[in-house]
C-alpha cells in the first residue's frame, strides 16, 4: 500500500542527496582525519616526532632490527602530501633518526618507517587540543642508555682545560721562534755530535691528569650553575608583535651566558636544553639536581595582556602564595608549559613521589634564592627597565628544587614592541648576559658554596 505512494518521496530525497554531494569538495569527501602539520625535534636527550591532526589518531608501533627501524601503522588515515613532508623534516645531525619513509600500507592504514642511527626506547602518546594545537600524536625516541650530565660536564671542563693548555703551548712556541729568528744569523755554528757540549734540555709536555684524588677535589669544588632556557620544541612560549619567539631569544641568551660562566676558572654552566626541543618542568629540575648544581637560573621573556607592560623581573619561590596578582598569573602561565609542550606522562616514573619531593622546598632555599635574586635584579636594572624593583615570589614549578637556590628571570616583556626589538638586538643580549653573569659572580663572592662530594 505505501510502496508506490512513497516512491516519489524517496526519489526526491535521493535527488537532494545527489545535489548535496555535488556541492562538496574533495576535502569534504576525504576519509578519516586531516593532517594539520608534522614536526621533528632532534636533540641529544631524545628526538620527538609530532603529527598534528583535526581528529585523534590511533597508531601501533614496533621495533625491527637489521637494520634498526621503528615501524608505525596509523589507522583511519589516507596518505596525503602533509604526511609526506615528514621525509624532508629529518635533519642530518639528528642523533637518533637517519630518515623517514611514508607509504599506504593498507587501505585506510598509513605506515611510517623511521630508520634509526642507534638503539632507542620509543614511547608513543597522544595529546588533547590545547592552546594553538589540535590533536597530536607524539613519538619520543629516547636512547637506551641515558646521558650522564655530570660526567659530560666534567669531560667538557677537562676538554676546555686541554684546549687552553695546547693554545698556551702553541703561543709560547711561536713567541720563542720569533725571538730566535733574529739571533739565527749571528749565532755560532751548531755544535756537532762529535763535540761534548751537552744538548739543551726541553721541558716535558704536560699531559692531562687521570681521575685521582686531587682532581676529585677540584670537581667537588666546582661551582656549577644550571641555566634553564624556558619553553622549547612544541612550546614556543610567548610570541612578540613581529613574531619573535620567547623560546628562541632565551636560548640565545642562555648559550652566551654558558660561555661567559665557563670562561671563569672553577665555574661551569649546565644547560637544561641547548637546542630547540621540549623539556618538561620536572625534568629541568631533575637535571639541575643530577649535577648537584649550586644555582638554578631559569630565563624567560613573557607576554602580558596589553603591549604597554614593560621591564624585567626576578622571581623566587614562595611557600605561602604569590607576592602579587601579576606574579600569580605569570606563575600559572609558566606552569602550563607542560601541557603546551607535550608532557609524556608515559615516561614519568613515580610522578607522585617526584611532586612530593619538589614540594619540600625549605625556607633556607628560598632565603638564598632571594639573595641571588636581589644581586641579579640590581645588575639588570642597570641595563634596562625594571617591572618591579623587588624580587617577587610565586609558585613556579621550576623553582621547587629543595636544595638549590633558584630564580626565574623575566628579561623583558616580549609583547611590548620596544622591548621585543631590544631582545632581538645582539648588543642588548650581550649586555643582558653580562648583567646576569655579574650578578651571579657577586652572589658567589658573598656566599661561597660549600664543597660537595659529587659522584658520577
Amino acid at each position: 500500500m505505501t510502496g508506490p505512494a512513497g516512491a516519489p518521496g524517496r526519489r526526491a530525497a535521493l535527488q537532494r542527496l545527489g545535489a548535496l554531494v555535488l556541492t562538496l569538495g574533495a576535502a569534504d569527501l576525504a576519509f578519516g582525519a586531516t593532517i594539520v602539520a608534522v614536526r621533528v625535534w632532534p636533540a641529544e636527550d631524545y628526538s620527538r616526532v609530532t603529527i598534528e591532526s583535526d581528529q585523534a589518531l590511533v597508531a601501533r608501533q614496533a621495533l625491527v632490527d637489521n637494520p634498526p627501524r621503528l615501524v608505525i601503522d596509523i589507522d583511519s588515515l589516507e596518505l596525503n602530501p602533509a604526511l609526506r613532508e615528514l621525509v624532508g623534516k629529518v635533519r642530518a645531525d639528528d642523533p637518533f633518526i637517519a630518515g623517514v619513509r611514508v607509504g599506504q600500507n593498507q587501505p585506510r592504514v598509513v605506515r611510517l618507517v623511521i630508520d634509526l642511527k642507534q638503539p632507542v626506547a620509543p614511547q608513543q602518546f597522544t595529546l588533547a587540543p590545547v592552546a594553538a594545537y589540535q590533536h597530536r600524536l607524539v613519538f619520543d625516541l629516547y636512547p637506551t642508555e641515558a646521558r650522564d650530565p655530570l660526567l659530560e660536564l666534567i669531560r667538557d671542563r677537562e676538554a676546555a682545560e686541554a684546549r687552553a693548555a695546547r693554545s698556551m703551548q702553541d703561543a709560547l712556541g711561536e713567541f720563542i721562534v720569533r725571538l730566535e729568528k733574529p739571533l739565527a744569523a749571528a749565532a755560532p755554528p751548531a755544535v756537532t755530535p762529535l763535540q761534548s757540549s751537552p744538548a739543551p734540555q726541553s721541558s716535558p709536555a704536560p699531559h692531562p691528569p687521570g681521575v685521582d684524588s686531587e682532581e676529585q677535589q677540584q670537581i667537588d669544588r666546582l661551582v656549577i650553575v644550571a641555566i634553564d632556557p624556558g619553553h622549547g620544541g612544541e612550546d614556543p612560549g610567548a610570541v612578540g608583535p613581529s613574531g619573535l619567539r620567547e623560546k628562541d631569544v632565551v636560548l640565545a641568551v642562555a648559550l652566551q651566558l654558558r660561555d661567559r660562566i665557563n670562561s671563569v676558572p672553577g665555574m661551569r654552566a649546565m644547560l637544561t636544553r641547548d637546542a630547540d626541543y621540549f623539556v618538561p618542568l620536572h625534568e629541568r629540575v631533575r637535571k639541575a639536581r643530577r649535577v648537584q648544581a649550586d644555582l638554578f637560573v631559569s630565563i624567560h621573556a613573557d607576554a602580558f595582556f596589553t603591549p604597554t607592560a614593560r621591564g624585567a623581573s626576578v622571581f623566587a619561590l614562595s611557600e605561602t602564595g604569590a607576592s602579587s596578582a601579576a606574579a600569580r598569573w605569570m606563575a600559572n602561565k609558566e606552569n602550563a608549559a607542560d601541557a603546551v609542550g607535550g608532557l609524556n606522562t608515559v615516561a614519568m616514573k613515580d610522578a607522585q613521589v617526584l611532586r612530593t619531593m619538589l614540594d619540600m622546598s625549605t625556607a633556607a632555599q628560598i632565603k638564598d634564592s632571594l639573595r641571588i635574586g636581589r644581586e641579579v635584579l640590581e645588575r639588570i636594572g642597570k641595563v634596562g627597565n625594571l617591572h618591579k624593583r623587588n624580587v617577587e615570589q610565586a609558585g613556579f614549578a621550576v623553582l621547587k628544587a629543595p636544595d638549590i637556590p633558584s630564580i626565574l628571570v623575566e628579561t623583558a616583556f616580549i609583547s611590548n614592541p620596544d622591548e621585543e626589538a631590544r631582545l632581538r638586538d645582539p648588543d642588548y643580549q650581550q649586555q643582558l648576559v653580562e648583567a646576569l653573569h655579574t650578578g651571579i659572580r657577586r652572589y658567589f663572592a658573598r656566599n661561597p658554596p660549600l664543597a660537595r662530594q659529587r659522584t658520577l
